[in-house]
Formats: C-alpha cells, structure tokens, sequence
C-alpha cells in the first residue's frame, strides 16, 4: 500500500509517540520498580520512619519524624509531661498533673499495637492538584467507610444524609451557624445550654456577621421570643464538660438546633439509639485520638443547608488536606476490620477504668464531688452499662472555696475553670483522655489531696 505525504506524516507521528511511550514506560519503572518486579520508591522512606519509632524513650515520650534533630542529626525523644532526660526516663517529682487539655492521648497504645493496618505512606506526587475528582472535593470512599463505622457503632443514621468534611469538627460548628442563618429574614440568636464548651461562644463572637449574634443561655429564651427571634441553638451531647445526655431546650418552628455528637461514641457514653437530627457533627480527634490531623464531618438532612456548609468549607480552605483524608481513610480501614467493635472495646473498658478510679477518691471525700451519670441502656453493647465521661467535672464543696480551679491548682493539679464553660468557678473540668503517664500523676495528685481530710465519708452532690 502506498501513502501520500501526509499519510507518511502520520505514520511517522504514531511511531514517535509509541517509541516516547514506551521510552518513558521504562524510566518510570527504572525508577519505581526494582530488578525482582518490586515497587521499591517506598522502602526509603518506610525505613526512616521505622528507624525513628524504633528510638528508645523509656515509654514516656515518642520521637518523631518531623521533630527536633539532635547533634548526631537523628530526631530525640520529645518526653511526656512531667518526664525529662535524653530518653524520657527522669520523673520530675514536683511537676503539676496537667489535664487542663482534652488531648486525646489514651489511644495511643491502641495505635501502637495496630502500627501496621493503620500506617499511611505518601507518595510525593499524591493529589497535588487543586481539584479532587467527582462532584465535591471529598474522597467518595472515605465517605462510604464514615456510614460504615456509625452502622457498627450504632451511633447515628446515615441514610439520606449527605456528608461534610470540616478541619475538625471546630470549623464545622461555625460553617453550620453561618448555613442555617444564610437565608433568614432576620438575624438569628445563637445559644447554648450551660455548662457549654467555651468555642461555642468564642467562636460565634470572632465570625459574628449581620446574619446571627451569640446571645448566652439557651433557658433564658422566654417560649413567646421563639415566635419573634429565629434561634440557633448548640446541643452538646453527650455534654462537654459533664458527659450528660442532653436534648435542645429551644422548641419551636424557628429553632434550629446544631448537634455536637463529638463525644456521642460508645466509649464516652451509652448510645440509647441512633442519633437522627437534622444537623450533626462529628470529630476524628475523639472517635480514633487523632486530634492533630483536624479532621471532622457533619450529617445533614437538609440540601440547602449542605450546599451552603459545602460554600463555606470552600471559600475557607478550597477543600480539606487530601493527606488528611487520606490518613483519616486509613485508620476507618484499620477500624473495621474484623467487626470493627475493637476499638470501642478497648477505648470503653479503659475509660470506664479510669472514671471507677476517679470515683473512688472522690468518694472518700466531703470536700469534693464529681457529676452523677446514671446507668443507661446502651443500643451498640446492647445492655445497660455504667459511665465512662471523658471529664471529671469537679464541684468544691465547702463554702469558702469559691475558686475549685484555685484549690487543686495548690494540690499541684491543673484543671479547666468553671467560668470557662459560662458558669461560677466552684466547678472545674479535668481531663481523664490524656496518656497514661497524665492520668496516673492525677490520681496519684486526687489520692493525696483527699487523703489530707482524714476519710470523711462522701458528700451527695448534683
């Protein structure tokens, strides 16, 4: 067969384009493919990260990949609270028990043992694009892994709803407030039922716009104010500080409720049934303890108000850290294998541990008192079970003690003021989801300072 000039031209081309293929098909694997057919761009950096979480430090701290290098140009042991020393060894004996934070650090064995199901490796190229395929930046199969674990947890339903990836569940609170206040005819009154978690406020007054006004406590809402004033109000539940099961105070046609499920997991609390409010919002921080990859979602029943989240998470980060929903992507994996019940397992038998401890000192003492959380049937261990808080919320009993925070903080404890959570200062937060080294050198702190009231028989509080 004879070709024509632009036929030869043709030809010529399809031969370039094959040979360019094929020429870049064998530099790709040069460089990713060993001699034995093995992907090996990966063993570099695997091996750098097994060489630093293999660094002693005396099981009270960690060394990490991204932490200070010491002078032989390897990283050191960054030491827990209270600890010092080139491997963490050395317990400083007048060193304050710190649980202030909510830091959720009593996973960390947890992830320790499941080091290999739960590790993620990026590559360097990983999505380096702007865009994310598919109708919304969100990775479709990380979607479908978050339906699952509440299906296993029992926790929410997830059918119909659509979902919303936030930086933690903080920027979603906010993109919530500002999605349901978007389309209103007048302003609307934010609320919240004290004690209430601090950002509510904070939060609400630092965006605060034309659209809605942080205005206090939801109960001084008068029931004739509902007809008159569009109201969002926070429901936090189970509570934070004090783990109760609440429900929304406000009632009424223009009420809009905002429901912070960050602690509704069945470790921290009974699950009586599966949440199914029009807005709920979720964090990884307190389901797995990995709070510093700031990754949370929300449920919502409503595609306006999704759209309108969706707008807000867009003009504030073009998207959530595609590293960020990969290791979140991960560790879902890691949870769900086998039924996926093994980390609610291990999470509610060591914080139902630590809240019998904690409740043991305190009912030694008329000084003190913590919150009562009654037994409560739970729909995922499918019986009745006790508390497990993630705080202790602390009241100073004698009538002189009018600053709690201040006398802990004499006993060499240091909590989170009742003012804080916009009520008086008798009362005081203390974390019981730190490390293990945190919670002990508090209730070493807790046995002593109750120790020095003699063994007066407990006071009923609350």
């Amino acid at each position: 067969m004879v070709m024509g000039g632009k036929g030869k031209s043709y030809c010529w081309l399809s031969l370039c384009l094959l040979g360019s293929t094929i020429v870049n098909i064998y530099f790709l694997s040069d460089l990713y493919i060993d001699g034995k057919g093995k992907v090996s761009w990966s063993e570099e950096g695997a091996a750098k990260a097994e060489e630093v979480a293999s660094i002693y430090c005396s099981n009270h701290g960690r060394a990490y990949l991204d932490g200070v290098i010491g002078e032989d140009g390897k990283p050191v042991c960054e030491c827990h609270t209270c600890y010092a020393g080139s491997d963490c060894s050395l317990l400083l004996p007048h060193c304050a028990a710190d649980v202030d934070s909510g830091d959720p650090l009593f996973l960390e064995p947890f992830w320790m043992h499941h080091a290999s199901s739960s590790a993620v490796l990026i590559s360097g190229w990983h999505r380096m694009s702007y865009s994310f395929p598919g109708p919304t930046p969100i990775s479709e199969v990380l979607d479908s892994h978050i339906r699952r674990i509440h299906h296993v947890a029992k926790n929410a339903l997830t059918d119909g709803k659509y979902i919303v990836f936030g930086a933690g569940s903080t920027q979603l609170l906010n993109a919530a407030v500002y999605a349901l206040s978007a389309n209103l005819s007048s302003p609307a009154s934010v609320v919240a039922s004290a004690p209430f978690y601090p950002i509510y406020k904070s939060q609400t007054d630092f965006f605060q716009n034309e659209n809605y006004a942080f205005k206090g406590e939801a109960s001084l809402m008068s029931n004739a104010s509902y007809a008159n004033t569009n109201v969002i109000e926070f429901v936090t539940s189970p509570n934070n500080p004090d783990g109760n099961l609440k429900e929304a105070v406000c009632k009424g046609p223009n009420v809009r409720a905002i429901y912070d499920h960050a602690y509704f997991w069945p470790h921290f609390t009974a699950i009586p049934s599966p949440a199914d409010e029009d807005v709920m919002i979720f964090t990884m921080s307190k389901l797995t303890g990995h709070a510093g990859s700031r990754f949370g979602w929300a449920l919502v029943k409503d595609e306006e108000v999704y759209n309108n989240m969706m707008t807000y998470i867009s003009v504030a980060e073009i998207g959530i850290s595609r590293e960020t929903q990969l290791r979140a992507l991960q560790l879902m994996k890691a949870i769900l294998r086998g039924d996926g019940k093994e980390i609610f397992d291990y999470a509610f038998e060591k914080m139902s541990d630590r809240w019998g401890k904690i409740s043991r000192v305190f009912s030694k003492s008329k000084r003190f008192s913590i919150q009562e959380i009654p037994p409560l049937y739970c729909n995922f261990f499918d019986k009745v079970r006790g508390p497990s808080p993630g705080y202790a919320w602390v009241k100073c009993e004698r009538e002189e003690d009018l600053n709690c925070t201040r006398v802990l903080g004499e006993a060499n404890i240091i909590g989170r003021a009742g003012s804080r959570f916009s009520v008086a200062d008798r009362h005081v937060r203390l974390s019981l989801l730190k490390g293990d080294d945190d919670f002990n050198l508090l209730l070493n702190r807790l046995e002593t300072l109750v120790d020095e009231e003699g063994g007066p028989e407990a006071v009923s509080s609350f």
